[in-house]
C-alpha cells in the first residue's frame, strides 16, 4: 500500500522546490524504503485529502505549522498516525518534537518511525498544536498578508513592515481571564496561550521541553508604551524578560476562559480567525499520534 503524503505546495521549502517537488519527495521516501503517493495541494484542498488518507492508518503531511495544525484538526482523537515533513518557514512543532530538518532523514522517520501520543490544545473546537494569541500578533499577520496580496512580497519581506505597523497601532485589549481559580481583568497588547509550557530562558526562547505535560501556558504582556514594548521584545530575545514586571498574568492551567466585548481576532498557529466571546480553551492530553522516531 502506498504511503499518502499530503503536501502544502505553497509553503516554505515546498514552494522553492517548484516543479521538482514531487520527484524530490518521491526520491526521499524511496530511499527510506517506502512507496509514497505524493499529493501536492493548495491549502484549501488539504482538509478533505487528509481525512481521506487517514483511513490508511498513517498519513504524512509536508508543510509548516499551519499544515500540521490542519492535520491535527482532522486526526485528533483518532487511530491514524501523523508523520511530519517540516517544509514550512519555521516548523516549530517539528523542532520541539526533535524531528530533523534534513528532508531525507525526516522522510525516513515519517515512513518507518513509531508514533507517540502528544497533547494538543483547542479553543471553541479549533485545534492548535503550538499557540494562540490575541492582540499584536494577529494584527501583524493580517497586515503581512495584506502586503503579500497587494504588493506580491514574500512572507519574510512583508514581516518587518507589518510588525512595525502593528506596534504603531499598539492595540490594548481589556480581557477577563479565568484559569480555573476565579476571574481577573487584564489590559494587554498581547495574550499568548501555549500548548504546554514555553520557555523564557536564555537560549531557549519559545521552545517547549515537553508536549505531554497536559497544561496550557498563559502569558499576558503588561500594558506599556511603544518604546517600552520594543525594549521588552529585545530583552525577551536574549532571555532577560522579568516575569513580575513584563507580564500582568502568567500561569498554567487545563482550561482557560477569555471574555471580551463582541468578537475578536485570534491567531491559531499563525492563521487568523475571528471568534466570538467567550473563548473557551482547553488542553487535550495525548490526543494526537505523531511519528517521532
Amino acid at each position: 500500500m502506498q504511503l499518502p503524503v499530503i503536501v502544502n505546495k505553497n509553503g516554505g521549502t515546498a514552494a522553492k522546490l517548484g516543479e521538482t517537488l514531487e520527484a524530490t519527495l518521491a526520491d526521499a521516501f524511496r530511499a527510506a524504503g517506502a512507496d509514497a503517493d505524493i499529493q501536492p495541494l493548495d491549502g484549501g484542498e488539504m482538509t478533505d485529502a487528509i481525512d481521506a488518507a487517514s483511513k490508511q492508518g498513517r498519513v504524512v503531511v509536508a508543510g509548516g505549522d499551519g499544515t500540521a495544525a490542519c492535520a491535527a484538526q482532522q486526526l485528533v482523537d483518532g487511530d491514524a498516525e501523523l508523520g511530519l515533513l517540516p517544509l514550512g518557514t519555521l516548523n516549530h512543532l517539528a523542532r520541539d518534537l526533535g524531528l530533523p530538518s534534513d528532508l531525507n532523514e525526516a522522510a525516513k522517520i515519517a515512513a518507518t518511525g513509531k508514533a507517540t501520543a502528544i497533547d494538543v490544545a483547542e479553543v471553541d473546537g479549533h485545534v492548535f498544536v503550538n499557540n494562540a494569541s490575541i492582540g499584536l500578533y494577529p494584527l501583524m499577520v493580517k497586515t503581512r498578508e495584506g502586503l503579500q496580496d497587494d504588493k506580491g512580497w514574500p512572507k519574510w519581506l512583508s514581516t518587518v513592515p507589518a510588525a512595525f505597523a502593528a506596534i504603531k497601532r499598539l492595540p490594548q485589549h481589556r480581557l477577563r481571564l479565568d484559569l480555573g481559580q476565579g476571574e481577573q481583568t487584564v489590559v494587554t497588547p498581547l495574550l499568548f496561550v501555549g500548548n504546554n509550557v514555553y520557555s523564557l530562558d536564555r537560549g531557549e526562547i519559545g521552545e517547549r521541553k515537553s508536549l505531554t505535560g497536559g497544561r496550557l501556558s498563559v502569558y499576558a504582556v503588561a500594558h506599556r508604551s511603544r518604546s517600552a514594548l520594543l525594549w521588552f521584545a529585545a530583552r525577551t530575545l536574549v532571555g532577560r524578560a522579568q516575569r513580575s514586571v513584563d507580564f500582568v498574568a502568567i500561569g498554567e492551567c487545563e482550561t482557560l476562559t477569555v471574555r471580551t466585548v463582541g468578537s475578536i481576532d485570534i491567531a491559531l498557529d499563525g492563521e487568523v480567525q475571528r471568534l466570538a466571546s467567550p473563548l473557551e480553551f482547553r488542553i487535550r492530553p495525548g490526543a494526537l499520534k505523531v511519528v517521532t522516531g
